[in-house]
């Protein structure tokens, strides 16, 4: 088998010493070999294969890492990764100890900003600019951004300042492929891009502004030719008409799969005395046809069959539904009840990743994708309540932190019904630090009007959700990633009493007070420690965080020597520091002590889901251990006969 080319390379130094054709050959061993890791290791598939070329040639041109390449969200990025030292660790992306499927500043130096949601690249751009205006030798900074990122409002906050700031060496990639961004405007656009972008007609520019500066070119004449110019361009395309508005000058649209092209645009772009935006075209999941046929389900994949193009199955034994597949087809039962009429689903461009794509097919007039806009969604979920519907918004517990202010002002102080169903709270395994929803009890708990709550199984989620529902006012739902633990789900729909919790067992001893689905953990908790030590835990179902069961924890706490609550979630101002506040309003005296379980004071890092709770000791073997110890510490320890 002959040599590969990207076998003599190991940083992107030696990718600029290759002609095109070389750079050609090199795009496609990368493909190839990416295709070949991620059907191995699983992982963000088809948005790293149409950014192929991109990557290949941005590295190329531009000398990496002094210039700035940032890439936004990083899906995007595994060919960057390939390419920036890290090509024979890519079997260990997101395991425990591997590489990060995002960007991570303390992986590597190329990259530059770390990235897991969408939207930053162009701000944090603009930032790293700014820091090198002065400088004598000015850096390029390169930010990437996928069209469905540029529907963020935050993308377009940054394309403003850096028109306004008329910043140099500033080139804006748009990836553009052909999810939102409109149809391709045609060749004409194309050329008159190349015509108008080129070196000789920059240098042209700039002299004839030199001669109407000095006087040699009247005023009349310099603006009608400089309208013209423009006049020009807007006829040509509409979409340059935007981001010319912006301050920048736009090149494009770009075949992204052609070196050749792509080379020349960005050549063009580094000639430019204003911010650029090139407009490349791209195939998400290009090389690898079904992902092509389907971006969507090839996005991010577990390992795979390449020649089948088959997902490998983990197990023949039937699972339980996931919490996102029984939140949608809740959603649809309750929708299709009378008192259900008033139900409007809201995503914030992830229909498939909610579970909301199956609702609108059954309710299509009723749910909204927003794109990639969290604070748009919560305002417009609020406006919604003001005129009587019961907004439901399926957004991730680490998204709706975007939109913070949104759920404080405009949905709380007014004390609206809207409904945050808030899917992969708690660890999310292998997405890793920038996507742990381990933070929305925190951010939420604080808040005046808001009712929180979460279920021990996908049973209660059932009938939590109805809750909502009939609730008239805001109100939070967290739900985990993952399946449900097998129960039944054919309960009629009944709405569960505000604040109340469960008593799951009577014991004693130990109390063990569990926030939604640390119940389960709580049930295999006691079980241990009753075989190990023949006392028998109480254990409480709290489902509310806010307002919680103040009466029958005042009631239950007193009588233990040992009182734990559970959560998934960060122990700063979670679950358990509400407890501890209700011990101290009431002035609560304990046997013992009071041990909370949860999230350490640490992001945590891409593994399993179980992992995760290991090292954060909220796992059952750790949560035993600890108690066993207490409870021999304190004499209480029974052993088994």
């Amino acid at each position: 088998m002959s040599a590969k080319i990207i076998d003599s390379i190991s940083l992107p130094q030696g990718l600029r010493l290759l002609d095109n054709a070389q750079l050609k050959v090199v795009a496609k061993e990368l493909r190839e070999e990416l295709i070949d890791s991620v059907a191995e290791s699983g992982g963000h598939f088809a948005s790293s294969l149409g950014t192929t070329e991109l990557t290949v040639a941005l590295h190329h041109l531009f000398e990496t890492p002094n210039d700035k390449i940032i890439w936004d969200v990083g899906h995007q990025a595994y060919i960057h990764k390939m390419l920036t030292g890290r090509r024979e660790r890519m079997p260990s992306i997101r395991k425990a100890g591997g590489i990060s499927g995002f960007l991570k500043r303390d992986e590597s130096e190329y990259d530059c900003f770390g990235a897991g949601h969408a939207g930053t690249s162009i701000s944090a751009a603009v930032g790293m600019s700014v820091a090198h205006q002065h400088e004598s030798t000015l850096p390029f900074v390169v930010p990437v951004i996928g069209d469905g990122s540029l529907t963020s409002g935050m993308a377009f906050e940054a394309l403003n300042h850096a028109g306004h700031l008329r910043l140099k060496n500033f080139i804006v990639v748009l990836n553009d492929n052909e999810m939102s961004i409109s149809e391709n405007v045609g060749a004409l656009s194309r050329l008159f891009s190349k015509t108008v972008t080129s070196q000789a007609y920059t240098q042209a520019r700039a002299g004839f502004k030199h001669l109407h500066k000095s006087g040699f070119v009247p005023d009349l004449v310099y603006k009608v030719l400089d309208r013209a110019e423009e006049a020009a361009q807007s006829f040509v395309s509409h979409t340059a008409v935007l981001f010319e508005a912006f301050g920048f000058r736009y090149i494009g649209p770009i075949d992204g799969h052609n070196i050749d092209e792509l080379l020349t645009a960005l050549n063009h772009a580094k000639n430019q005395d204003r911010p650029v935006l090139v407009h490349i075209r791209t195939a998400k999941g290009k090389g690898y046809e079904p992902a092509e046929v389907d971006p969507i389900t090839w996005h991010g994949v577990t390992p795979f069959d390449r020649d089948q193009a088959t997902f490998l199955a983990k197990s023949a034994a039937k699972t339980p539904p996931s919490y996102t597949k029984v939140f949608a087809d809740s959603l649809a039962e309750i929708s299709a009840r009378d008192d259900g009429k008033h139900v409007v689903a809201i995503t914030a461009a992830m229909p498939g990743g909610t579970g909301l794509d199956s609702y609108a097919k059954a309710f299509p007039e009723r749910c909204y994708d927003v794109g990639i806009c969290e604070q748009h969604a919560v305002t417009f979920a609020a406006g919604l309540a003001c005129e009587g519907k019961k907004p439901v918004c399926a957004i991730y517990s680490t998204f709706l932190q975007r939109a913070y202010d949104q759920v404080v002002h405009d949905v709380c102080i007014q004390k609206l019904p809207v409904i945050f169903a808030m899917d992969r709270a708690g660890v999310v395994g292998n997405d890793g630090e920038t996507h742990q929803g381990v933070f929305d009890i925190s951010y939420l708990r604080s808040l005046p009007h808001i009712v929180l709550m979460a279920p021990k199984d996908e049973a209660e989620f059932r009938q939590m959700l109805y809750t909502a529902v009939q609730y008239n006012g805001p109100i939070a739902l967290r739900y985990p990633r993952g399946n449900g633990v097998g129960v039944a789900l054919d309960e009629p729909l009944t709405a569960l009493p505000i604040g109340k919790a469960e008593v799951i067992t009577h014991g004693h001893d130990v109390l063990l007070i569990a926030y939604g689905t640390m119940v389960q953990t709580a049930r295999t908790v006691a079980a241990q420690i009753q075989e190990a030590t023949g006392i028998s835990p109480t254990i409480i179902n709290a489902r509310f965080a806010k307002p919680l069961d103040e009466a029958l924890l005042c009631d239950e706490i007193p009588r233990y020597s040992v009182v734990a609550t559970l959560e998934d979630h960060s122990l700063m101002n979670g679950f358990g520091s509400a407890v501890l506040e209700c011990i101290n309003t009431h002035n609560l005296t304990l046997k013992g002590e009071l041990l909370r379980f949860g999230i350490q004071d640490e992001y945590v890092p891409h593994a399993t889901q179980a992992e995760q709770h290991v090292l954060n000791g909220c796992d059952a073997g750790s949560i035993v251990k600890a108690l066993t110890k207490r409870l021999d510490t304190i004499g209480g320890l029974k052993k088994a006969s």
